[in-house]
């Protein structure tokens, strides 16, 4: 979905000593995530507050998505904001107290052990994310420009901030509990302001800039995005007021629904535009990845209303509908968002690592080459048909299905690991 930022002069290139550790983290996690899928596939069965699945649940969200997010931008926030990253020293700070504490709090999660163990791996995790934001907001103090995409990502950030200091507050809760209501009722608010304040702000964000710049669009309509920008968070601010005032009134959840998805539709009218107004006539097929993120971004919408829908006229909380639209959300769009950008940003990584300062000694690969195309074909394969394998389970309650799915997307992240250490080991080709 993101393009290259590497073929501009605007860019400032952070050093990959500071990225890769980020992506190298990731892809394991990913493994890992996909390997607990594979020994709780029956949990999901059941009622979606399950230890187990708050495991694979922050495996994905922490381990898989986050860091590499947080690697990508290291990278990216440079592009954007035509300046360059901070600190190296924050980056790698942000690195270690994560990366020490993502392990930390999955274990406690899924040996059920809520008290010093989670809560020490809850303040590592965001003790690393402050240290993100602060980088970040230090390199955009320091740019000489701002723009739109500057606004997606430090609201995004902000929204990160929220969403773990809510986790944090709720894993101390476990213990003392000194929050108004029992700590699983405050589950939904931590969720979305992490799904749609974190993860759907910022790919909007590196998104409308990257994905013109890489199929070399030249279209684009500022008072569009920043329309974008303002209905996904004015969204989120009503969820949040409607959440604490007016909970058990299901019908105004439509309300900040509505703006969310208004958002998400003018969004991927800028991404039709910006496609049709392309002067690279072939789309390849990392890129056509991040258009079926965009696309299966609606999956999860239409089960959330659909969810709400039960919740108004049943007073029943469809369990299966819910189980899926986490699923969805996490196996789904955040993934699918992830194998396509991985490998448009990781190659060019790489290759500037090897070639940057021999290119204009002679021929070098193309970025694209250090990756192989069949194992990425195969990758696509296994984990489009996974993730409807593992989804249809989950509606109909079928465990066979559950174990099927979880294998190929188990198959998915080996797949995809290999590739990612055979960029990261690339050894420069004599000249």
């Amino acid at each position: 979905m993101f393009g290259s930022p590497f073929d501009t002069n605007l860019v400032k290139t952070t050093s990959y000593k500071v990225v890769l550790p980020f992506y190298a983290y990731a892809a394991v996690w990913f493994i890992i995530a996909t390997l607990l899928l594979l020994f709780s596939e029956s949990n999901f069965t059941g009622h979606y507050f399950d230890f187990n699945i708050l495991a694979i649940t922050h495996s994905m969200a922490l381990g898989w998505g986050t860091m590499i997010i947080l690697g990508a931008s290291h990278q990216l926030v440079p592009v954007l904001i035509e300046g360059e990253l901070y600190s190296n020293k924050l980056a790698n700070t942000s690195f270690v107290l994560a990366g020490v504490g993502i392990p930390i709090l999955v274990y406690s999660f899924y040996m059920h052990e809520f008290g010093l163990t989670s809560e020490v791996g809850g303040v590592l995790v965001f003790g690393g994310l402050l240290a993100y934001f602060v980088n970040v907001l230090k390199s955009i103090l320091q740019a000489k420009k701002r723009n739109i995409h500057t606004i997606f990502i430090f609201s995004s950030i902000i929204w990160l901030l929220v969403t773990v200091g809510l986790g944090v507050i709720l894993v101390f809760d476990f213990s003392y509990s000194f929050l108004p209501k029992d700590a699983t009722h405050y589950l939904p608010l931590h969720a979305h302001f992490g799904i749609v304040g974190w993860f759907l702000l910022l790919v909007m964000g590196v998104g409308s800039r990257l994905i013109p710049m890489f199929m070399i669009s030249k279209y684009t309509n500022k008072k569009l995005l920043r329309l974008v920008c303002i209905l996904v968070n004015f969204g989120l601010l009503i969820y949040t007021l409607f959440f604490f005032f007016f909970y058990d009134n299901t019908i105004l959840l439509f309300i900040p629904l509505l703006f969310v998805l208004t958002g998400c539709l003018l969004f991927i009218y800028f991404c039709i535009k910006a496609y049709k107004g392309r002067l690279r006539r072939r789309v390849d097929y990392q890129t056509q990845f991040g258009i079926l993120a965009a696309i299966m971004f609606v999956i999860p919408i239409v089960l959330l209303v659909l969810i709400l829908i039960s919740i108004y006229q049943y007073s029943q909380l469809p369990l299966n509908l819910v189980l899926t639209y986490g699923f969805m959300i996490f196996f789904g769009w955040m993934t699918a968002i992830i194998l396509g950008m991985t490998f448009k940003t990781l190659p060019f990584i790489a290759w500037n690592k090897a070639y940057r300062k021999r290119s204009a000694l002679g021929k070098t690969p193309n970025p694209k080459d250090l990756f192989n195309d069949t194992i990425f074909n195969y990758m696509g394969v296994f984990y489009l048909i996974g993730l409807f394998i593992f989804a249809v389970g989950i509606i109909i309650g079928f465990t066979i299905l559950l174990k099927i799915g979880a294998v190929l997307l188990l198959a998915t992240a080996v797949l995809y690991n290999i590739n990612v250490f055979k960029v990261m080991n690339h050894k420069p080709i004599e000249l």
